[in-house]
């Protein structure tokens, strides 16, 4: 049995693209709606007068969970072949 890994195919890298391009996708959508919605809150914040920026609250928790968002779409790369071969590596020896 070979443990050398071969170089994707073009249906793997399609099907590959693809998926990424709809992650890249879903994050537009999401900011819009981040900025859409806290945005409202801000307002709504603005005419009650209150002295407190409660809105903080959503937009940072919020927040953190779009830049989750951006990281998986934009910032995370595929594996290396060395980092795939180190994994299987280490499934191997557990066998």
């Amino acid at each position: 049995m070979s443990t050398e890994l071969t170089a994707p195919g073009t249906d793997e890298l399609r099907e590959r693209a693809v998926k990424r391009l709809r992650k890249k996708s879903d994050v537009k959508i999401h900011l819009l709606i981040y900025l859409t919605v806290n945005a409202f809150l801000v307002i709504v914040w603005a005419m009650t007068g209150s002295p407190f920026f409660w809105p903080i609250f959503p937009i940072a928790g919020w927040g953190i969970g779009v830049m989750a968002n951006a990281w998986d779409a934009y910032g995370r790369d595929v594996p290396t072949e060395s980092q795939i071969r180190r994994e299987m590596d280490k499934l191997s020896e557990r066998r």
